[in-house]
């Protein structure tokens, strides 16, 4: 088993479905917005930027969710691997152990299990079996387990074993993981901090420089700027300002994805909260 044979998420009919729809739902809105609000730049961007949201946020939820269905797998994995070996030591066989653990709640990680176990009742062997239980995962973590388990199961190794030393490595990466995420909350939390006080400077700049613009002389305002009026400048501020806060709050909740769960992808809440949160206070403050 090679890390090459994990498939990337795939998308299901119903997602294509909500994909199409949300992208002609954008086109029709990009269109209206044209047609009503051109000579309206900061209403027109604006639009602009909810339609392109409209479009990429059923794509990045799907990855987001296969991603958290990945990180529920690989953290009841080890609570598999521990109840497995108690079946096996406990004198069943290793079909009649899969069925047994059928029985129980994984999760996400159910339909696998139960997937393996009919695949041991129709005969197919073990090591496809498991090749396919761990492509089904998607996980890297659970394929290099996986693969293993499988050079153990071909050079004789005890399985039952090999799944008892897998099963606490299994969860001493799990107890890591878990430190790890505790030691870098507060990391996440400077994120956010870091980006509040961010909103907080372009509030202000908003509510304070952009003003005082009006009060320079319009006639060498004009000169600076090529004639263009007072009114207008301190509106294109305005939208520049905007799409900083949509800028820094997309990147910022990466980031903090990033750190906090070790997956860019994790970060998407985090992008979607700050990007609607900073563009709300914005509005109604700056």
């Amino acid at each position: 088993m090679k890390l090459k044979d994990i498939k990337l998420p795939k998308f299901s009919k119903t997602i294509m479905i909500i994909i199409v729809l949300s992208g002609i739902l954008s086109v029709i809105i990009v269109t209206i917005n044209f047609l009503l609000f051109i000579d309206q730049p900061t209403i027109f961007s604006s639009i602009n930027i909810i339609a392109g949201l409209l479009f990429v946020l059923p794509i990045l939820m799907n990855y987001y969710l296969d991603y958290s269905k990945k990180k529920e797998i690989e953290q009841l994995f080890p609570v598999f691997l521990r109840d497995f070996v108690e079946s096996v030591r406990g004198g069943m066989t290793l079909p009649q152990a899969f069925r047994s653990l059928t029985r129980n709640d994984y999760k996400a990680l159910t339909p696998l299990v139960k997937k393996i176990a009919a695949q041991l009742d129709w005969g197919i062997p073990v090591d496809k079996a498991l090749m396919s239980f761990a492509r089904g995962s998607g996980s890297k973590f659970i394929t290099r387990i996986i693969s293993t388990v499988i050079e153990s199961h071909r050079f004789g190794g005890n399985l039952a074993e090999t799944f008892e030393a897998l099963a606490n490595t299994s969860l001493e990466v799990e107890k890591l993981r878990q430190e790890r995420a505790l030691y870098l909350h507060s990391q996440m939390i400077t994120g956010y901090i870091i980006f509040f006080v961010f909103l907080s400077v372009i509030i202000g700049l908003g509510r304070f420089l952009v003003p005082s613009l009006s009060e320079v002389s319009a006639a060498g305002l004009g000169t600076a700027i090529g004639g263009g009026s007072t009114a207008a400048l301190a509106q294109e501020y305005k939208t520049v300002f905007r799409n900083l806060i949509v800028i820094q709050g997309l990147f910022a909740g990466l980031a903090v994805g990033k750190m906090a769960e070790g997956a860019t992808i994790g970060g998407v809440k985090h992008s979607l909260f700050m990007m609607i949160v900073g563009i709300i206070v914005f509005t109604l403050v700056g």
